[in-house]
């Protein structure tokens, strides 16, 4: 009989802890890289401190403990219909912490060499909670609680049971949408907002719970996971302006004249790559294969081919190219999901994936409190010699 995901992660285990011990014994003093006040100032832009891996769950296993408590429906329910969905998922998980594993045995003083145990049920049981948790959220909010999610089919997979309680039905099409944006949203390097903050509150042996409410919170900014809903915005705005006519001078003058006022091409530059996001490209051959005459994903195709040369020339830029929230709203409302503010929330349940898997190695392994020495920048002159 072939082993559960959490056998498998336990039989590895061991070696792996050896094989990190062995690496800090004989090159912990080794220097990886070298700091700039820039970076000190900008973010930690860059500066190689995190360790960030992946593991895969089991849909099965999820839907068998997708149920939610009823305290957690309750809860939903009664939040006000305009509290932002984001805010709603935050309360609905930390509220789950009254189920918490890993706090109970904590309190019962269990050898932390076991916290990774617990940690892992718990997070097993957020992640398959999330849809139906959000699906109600979604009811709720844009359906005026006129209908309630179905329930969860218990042989079919994660992301087909999330399209389903949603209200989309048996969509293929949207359902392959929603596998490939899963995959694409769950995790994307440590240091993140969203990935960070988890593993950073994580660390004080916080529960899974509050650890992955902290990053929802930090998804629901702007700059972070709102991102995809200002883009689709921005692009509903431009076509409103230009209508049907999608030539270059009709895109290139709105994209100088939104330039030229202060605003930013949203869904344009990454704060990490240099180079078009591979994750952009993957919805790109996904709208090609699907909705290639979608007339929004024609003005986002013209955009592709337009707006990297007038960031260029415009020169403020340092990568000029479209991120994954390019497409992601334009590829939704497609499908008929148009209520822009739920989107970070699938973004949310994505990403819980990847974070949730980090905080259960960070307990595994036995990572420390993050907890970073700090200056004055009186002090950081000092250090760099500046004639202030």
């Amino acid at each position: 009989m072939p082993k559960t995901l959490k056998e498998t992660f336990a039989a590895k285990l061991p070696a792996e802890v050896e094989r990190i011990k062995k690496l800090r014994k004989v090159h912990g003093s080794k220097i990886v890289d070298e700091v700039t006040l820039d970076q000190v100032y900008g973010g930690a832009r860059g500066i190689k401190s995190l360790v960030w891996e992946q593991v895969r769950m089991l849909s099965e296993d999820w839907a068998a403990r997708s149920d939610l408590p009823g305290y957690v429906v309750e809860l939903v329910d009664r939040c006000p219909p305009d509290l932002h969905p984001m805010a709603q998922l935050s309360l609905a998980v930390t509220a789950l912490e009254r189920d918490c594993a890993f706090a109970k045995a904590y309190a019962r003083g269990t050898n932390k060499k076991e916290y990774w145990e617990y940690v892992f049920e718990d997070s097993m049981n957020i992640i398959a909670k999330l849809p139906t948790i959000a699906a109600r959220i979604y009811h709720n909010v844009f359906r005026e609680g006129r209908s309630v999610p179905v329930a969860v089919q218990k042989d079919k997979d994660f992301t087909f049971n999330l399209v389903n309680q949603l209200g989309f039905g048996n969509n293929e099409e949207f359902t392959e949408l929603m596998r490939l944006y899963i995959t694409l949203h769950a995790d994307h390097e440590g240091g993140n907002v969203s990935a960070h903050a988890t593993h950073l509150v994580g660390s004080t042996l916080s529960s899974p719970m509050l650890s992955l409410a902290s990053g929802f919170n930090g998804l629901a900014g702007p700059l972070h996971g709102l991102a995809n809903q200002e883009s689709l915005n921005w692009l509903q705005k431009m076509k409103a302006t230009i209508g049907d006519d999608l030539s270059d001078k009709a895109i290139t003058d709105y994209l100088w004249s939104t330039l030229n006022s202060g605003q930013v091409l949203p869904g344009y530059g990454h704060s990490v790559l240099r180079q078009t996001d591979p994750r952009y490209l993957a919805q790109r051959t996904f709208a090609l294969r699907h909705l290639p005459n979608d007339p929004m994903f024609k003005l986002v195709s013209q955009l592709y081919k337009l707006a990297p040369e007038v960031l260029t020339q415009h020169g403020k830029t340092k990568n000029p190219y479209p991120n994954i929230d390019a497409h992601s709203g334009v590829l939704l409302q497609h499908y008929g999901l148009r209520e822009t503010r739920f989107y970070t929330v699938l973004f949310g349940i994505s990403r819980a994936m990847g974070v949730l898997a980090q905080v259960i190695i960070d307990r595994a392994l036995g990572f420390p409190i993050e907890r970073p020495k700090s200056y004055s920048t009186d002090a950081w002159v000092g250090f760099v010699g500046a004639k202030l």
